[in-house]
Parts: structure tokens; C-alpha cells; sequence
């Protein structure tokens, strides 16, 4: 059965804003790699929108391989995109989730192929709250933002999480790779 994947960025804070931290040379190849390896990424409407950027890379290459690594990668993989207001995509590699989040997830789970990818704090909310996420790769920043939208703020339950490895990057950030214990 295919695993569900919480990948995200926050500060040491836990902040999640995207501008919040240290994108660097690791953080896109990393962040290519752990795409490379995913058959679908799961977008709320707010965060795909932003990831719409990587596609002016694909026309204008930026001359930084891991960027332009990354926007061939993003590019790539399907993108399921749960929103209740856009109509389109405007992405080829894009689509519209058809189903509420829960059902397409259990599906996605039982089909053959390559892991799920939950890209989005609202998505990962809903996700952790209905207990179907298996893995997070948590990015912590080596900042403290002082403000912003906080990753766990709405969890309804206490979740124990069990490290599975650690990965540091140049920047000082570091991953963090843990499962829930289901207790």
C-alpha cells in the first residue's frame, strides 16, 4: 500500500510561510528528489497557486540547476489540486480532485505505484486529524519568524510521532523524518 507523505517547510517557530525560510541549493534538490520518487503531490488551491511559479522556469530557466531542476521535477507529477473555486488548472501535470480529500486519499492509497505527496498545510491538517498520514518530512528552518501561520495549530488530537532519520542541510535546516504511532 502506498504511504501518504507529509513533506513541509517550517522555522524552528513553526511558521510555515514559504517565505519564511532557506531555499537554497539543498533544499530544491532535496525537495526534486523527494518528487522524483512520488507518483502524486495533493495541493490545496492557495499553495498550488504559488507553485505556479516553477512554471515560468520551464520557459525561462533561471541558470540555477537545482531551481531549474525542480521546476522540470514539479512539473512532472501529477498534481491533485482540492479546491472549491478554481474551474482549471492551467497546468497540464494538474487536476481537479473530483472527491472530498479522505476518499481520494484511501483510493490513491489502494491503487498500485509510487508514494503520495501531501504539499499543503490545509491538506496535511485535514490528513493528520483523519489519521491517514504515515510519514512526515518536516524541513525545519534554522529561523525563528516571531509571526505567521503556524503548520500544527488546528490538530484535534495528540500524535506521537517515532524519528526515523535525520538529513542537514548546508543551510542549517534539517529534516525530519517521522512516523505517526498509532496509539
Amino acid at each position: 500500500m502506498k504511504k501518504v507523505i507529509a513533506a513541509f517547510n517550517m522555522t524552528l517557530d513553526g511558521v510555515c510561510d514559504h517565505t519564511a525560510g532557506i531555499a537554497d541549493e539543498g533544499l530544491h534538490q532535496h525537495y526534486s528528489e523527494l518528487i522524483d520518487n512520488a507518483g502524486v503531490i495533493l495541493y490545496g488551491r492557495t499553495t498550488y497557486e504559488l507553485m505556479q511559479f516553477w512554471q515560468t522556469l520551464l520557459q525561462n530557466p533561471s541558470g540555477k540547476k537545482s531551481m531549474d531542476d525542480f521546476a522540470i521535477s514539479i512539473d512532472r507529477i501529477e498534481k491533485l489540486i482540492f479546491s472549491n473555486t478554481l474551474k482549471e488548472t492551467g497546468w497540464d501535470s494538474a487536476k481537479l480532485a473530483s472527491r472530498p480529500l479522505n476518499e481520494q486519499v484511501l483510493e490513491l492509497k489502494q491503487q498500485p505505484g509510487k508514494d503520495i505527496l501531501a504539499g499543503s498545510r490545509s491538506l496535511i491538517i485535514q490528513l493528520l486529524n483523519s489519521n491517514l498520514i504515515d510519514e512526515f518530512q518536516i524541513c525545519i528552518h534554522p529561523v525563528i519568524e516571531g509571526k505567521g501561520l503556524l503548520l500544527f495549530d488546528q490538530i484535534k488530537h495528540r500524535i506521537v510521532l517515532k524519528l526515523l532519520k535525520t538529513k542537514s542541510l548546508n543551510s542549517g535546516a534539517t529534516i525530519f523524518y517521522y512516523e505517526p504511532t498509532r496509539e
